[in-house]
């Protein structure tokens, strides 16, 4: 995808947020449960850099825990964004442990939080519960056999910023799992959301 999006043009921004890999393990835990907001903040820090030299219109994209950055990143700091790509993200922290495989969640909640002790917290960063503020166009993609962030995820929030009057693109295939394996769908959604980036960061060069 980065590799289709320079050859269309655009300028690819990849940071290693904190809680990345191949810093050393503290850096790794830098945004275990409750500094998870943490690593949004780091998205906003990186839209200033590129702001301060000149890129005003900036997109954020991510999937499987990169849609739930942005998703986060629209509701934490919806002024940043001219628009949002979800690829198989997650929406709601509490439905998504709640619905991944077992073996998933507990892989998961000694980084994320476990329902059982931290509910009412992973409720509180979920993206899903402050829907209202997503003004940017978004598009969501999803497949409907996803077995590590179910499908519900990208239903949940593409149902609740249609309700609020948003613009949200939603893809769901029918035929994938968690992204896009098979080279016909990668060669339908690519060019889409080359589209609906062009249509929508050129629309803001206008405005």
């Amino acid at each position: 995808m980065t590799q289709y999006l320079l050859g269309r043009g655009y300028a690819v921004f990849a940071p290693n947020v904190r809680g990345s890999t191949g810093y050393g393990k503290t850096y790794t835990h830098l945004d275990d449960v409750y500094l998870r907001m943490d690593s949004v903040e780091d998205l906003a820090h990186a839209v200033h850099w590129l702001r301060g030299r000149g890129r005003q219109r900036v997109a954020v994209m991510g999937g499987s825990y990169g849609g739930f950055m942005v998703l986060a990143a629209l509701t934490g700091y919806p002024e940043l964004w001219t628009a949002g790509v979800d690829i198989v993200g997650i929406a709601n922290m509490v439905t998504f442990l709640e619905n991944t495989g077992s073996y998933r969640r507990a892989l998961r909640e000694p980084e994320y939080g476990s329902l059982e002790r931290d509910r009412e917290f992973l409720e509180s960063i979920s993206p899903i519960h402050k829907a209202e503020k997503i003004t940017s166009p978004l598009m969501v993609i999803h497949g409907k056999n996803d077995p590590r962030v179910p499908v519900g995820e990208a239903e949940q929030i593409v149902e609740r910023v249609r309700e609020n009057g948003g613009v949200v693109e939603y893809l769901l295939y029918e035929d994938e799992g968690h992204g896009l394996a098979k080279l016909k769908n990668r060669l339908d959604a690519y060019p889409k959301i080359a589209a609906f980036l062009d249509e929508h960061l050129a629309r803001a060069a206008e405005e």
